[in-house]
């Protein structure tokens, strides 16, 4: 029989892990697309799609920085594994 340690993946990279760089990516995709969209004058369903994208990765931020306000004031229902 096998160790059950030997199976598992080794872990991330702590870049790979953090949710900041991803969440900031994601909006900068937005923006440009919204951009071009906005450039392009297509308007419409496209343009509300981008702006919704937006939104979400500005939720997104709102999340992650509420969460690492709980772990720097020690609560317990904070995300672990946040620095």
């Amino acid at each position: 029989m096998s160790d059950a340690t030997e199976d598992q993946a080794p872990p991330l990279p702590k870049l790979l892990r953090e949710p900041g760089p991803v969440i900031l990516i994601g909006m900068t995709a937005w923006l440009i697309a919204t951009i071009v969209t906005l450039i392009a004058g297509t308007g419409g369903l496209t343009l509300q799609v981008c702006w919704w994208g937006l939104g979400v990765g500005v939720l997104g931020s709102m999340i992650v920085g509420a969460q690492l306000l709980g772990v720097r004031r020690g609560s317990k229902t904070a995300q672990q594994g946040l620095d």
